[in-house]
């Protein structure tokens, strides 16, 4: 049977509309609730946006058992996902996928909202939107 995202908003910012969501991939879903198995009750993956990279923003994510004022929390094949107020306009609707190659595993972004990614895949820029202020390099998967 083929996978169906069911990102549910566990908070007071649902929507039914997909781009008022995060979701993960079948993937990623297995992957995020491995490694929340082995942590407290209630955690969480962390998704934020940084400054930096060579396109302008990139990616975190951290596993975060508190919340934060703001935070947008959704639940999604078997894991939680939060994401705080200043990423969450750079992030709306994206898919996070954790995938596997001959260099190793890692998680990646599909962002509806990114314009242009650098080569490597860990930043991105949105036209006509500045870099959030905070700490960041300014080269690839920094």
């Amino acid at each position: 049977m083929p996978y169906t995202s069911k990102a549910q908003p566990v908070d007071a910012h649902g929507a039914a509309d997909p781009l008022e969501r995060i979701t993960f991939s079948p993937a990623g879903a297995q992957r995020a609730a491995a490694l929340l198995a082995g942590q407290p009750e209630g955690a969480a993956v962390r998704v934020f946006i940084k400054s930096g990279g060579c396109s302008g923003y990139s990616y975190g994510m951290a596993i975060d058992e508190q919340r934060l004022d703001g935070d947008r929390e959704f639940a999604d094949g078997g894991a939680r996902l939060v994401v705080d107020p200043k990423s969450w306009p750079l992030l709306r609707g994206s898919e996070i996928d954790y995938v596997e190659n001959m260099l190793g595993g890692g998680f990646h972004v599909t962002n509806p909202n990114a314009t242009s990614a650098c080569g490597c895949g860990s930043s991105f820029r949105t036209d006509g939107r500045a870099a959030p202020d905070g700490e960041g390099g300014s080269t690839c998967g920094s």
